[in-house]
């Protein structure tokens, strides 16, 4: 969004003096989860050269966001004797979601707001992000309403964390009139580009979920392999019910798991969990991430659903299908991808460099399993969710610069976009050159 004219407008002394007591404060429509995180460390950002943070500014100014060991944010004089710092922004719209805000006249959010006393001691937060990683998820959702995360697959660093649309902070860390018009129009706007989507926004993953079934059914012994055919009728009729899920005749009745995440086989996903029942689906979800109530990067994200005793079989198909109450970040997803691409070993998303609690990764499948299906998923999954009127896009790689690389993409589509997604997708992780 353009930047708001920022010409100068006195406020009283009294309202300044009101103002600045909310920086101790914090929005909870705000980038980031303000509401909620873990303490918060720093370190050298990677791709710094032999430089580490300064534990202090020597001007007395606030401490830095840094990405890839450069400065994305600043600050300036304000004369104010209780807040005597402004936050100013370099690329504001492009790092919002990483950095939060801090204004002086509505306080602090995101990374600015959890690690308030480190900044304002002068100290600087190293962040994971890679900005041209970031650089090409923010110009790939650009006119988008959603969301995109890309995750290393070994250490779980998150090299790029995209909300769209998205705000520029500074336009309105000052305390002037102008700012506050700013602040009410992003909190007024229907698209909500105060939320950060990447953590806090769920949907209906649809067929982008088979793969926690397929998982499912090779861990708990279904099926011996991707490539044992299911017993599956083009139709799925529900037991008990009327309700059918098809799939294409010619490819889905009686298809391998490899055949049916490739086709979206729905018969298939609602007949295997069936055989399987709900605890079994729920249980190898939640090791995937779903359930999880307490994730923190250290930003706060938001739980993903999948239901652990649908009412009836008609719910139980349409949970496998990624539907009913399954509900997933684009964290979540992008977690999932790396599970499958990492031996089935799922990391814990990390946004800072050095992290006072770092988290090893943890087990979610076996890596049979996980070779399993990443030799039926391939490099993707892209699925348009007609019921949520979304696109999702996911991808694993080995980047160019070597790194395991899981990108998740969720975007507004009210008609099929899965191939603009798969584009988004792979220019993301195209974007890692090391």
């Amino acid at each position: 969004m353009p930047l708001p004219s920022r010409r100068s407008v006195a406020v009283s002394t009294a309202m300044a003096t009101l103002l600045v007591a909310s920086l101790s404060g914090c929005s909870t429509d705000s980038p980031g989860g303000a509401d909620g995180g873990k303490p918060t460390g720093s370190g050298t950002a990677k791709g710094a050269t032999d430089t580490k943070p300064p534990t202090s500014k020597p001007d007395g100014g606030l401490g830095d966001v840094l990405v890839d060991g450069r400065r994305v944010t600043g600050s300036k004089p304000t004369g104010i004797a209780k807040v005597p710092f402004e936050r100013t922004y370099t690329d504001g719209e492009l790092y919002s979601a990483v950095t939060g805000y801090r204004a002086m006249m509505f306080g602090v959010a995101g990374l600015e707001g959890l690690a308030q006393e480190e900044i304002e001691a002068g100290k600087d937060l190293a962040t994971t992000v890679d900005p041209a990683v970031q650089r090409a998820a923010f110009d790939g959702l650009r006119g988008q309403l959603g969301a995109a995360i890309a995750l290393d697959a070994e250490t779980g660093d998150i090299v790029a964390l995209v909300s769209a649309p998205s705000f520029d902070p500074g336009s309105f860390s000052g305390n002037t009139f102008a700012e506050e018009r700013v602040w009410k129009r992003l909190h007024e706007d229907d698209d909500k580009p105060m939320l950060n989507r990447p953590l806090l926004h769920t949907e209906n993953p649809g067929s982008a979920a088979h793969a926690v079934v397929a998982a499912a059914a090779l861990e708990k012994g279904l099926l011996a392999s991707v490539d044992t055919p299911t017993r599956s009728p083009a139709v799925h009729v529900v037991p008990g019910s009327t309700a059918e899920f098809s799939g294409d005749p010619g490819r889905c009745a009686d298809a391998s798991l490899r055949t049916a995440l490739r086709y979206s086989c729905a018969n298939v996903f609602a007949r295997i969990a069936s055989d399987l029942g709900a605890e079994a689906l729920a249980s190898t979800a939640a090791d995937f991430g779903f359930r999880q109530e307490t994730l923190y990067t250290p930003l706060r994200v938001d739980e993903s659903v999948w239901p652990d005793r649908p009412e009836n079989a008609t719910q139980l198909a349409l949970t496998a299908n990624g539907l009913f109450e399954v509900k997933a970040t684009a964290v979540q997803m992008a977690m999932l991808m790396a599970a499958i691409g990492n031996g089935g070993n799922r990391p814990h998303p990390q946004l800072l460099v050095d992290p006072v609690e770092p988290e090893s990764a943890r087990r979610a499948v076996s890596r049979r399993t996980s070779d399993q299906l990443r030799s039926a998923l391939g490099a993707s999954v892209n699925t348009w969710v007609p019921s949520a009127s979304v696109t999702w896009a996911l991808s694993y790689t080995r980047t160019a610069a070597g790194r395991p690389l899981a990108v998740a993409v969720c975007f507004s589509s009210a008609d099929d976009a899965t191939e603009r997604g798969a584009r988004i997708a792979q220019r993301i992780a195209a974007a890692d050159q090391g």
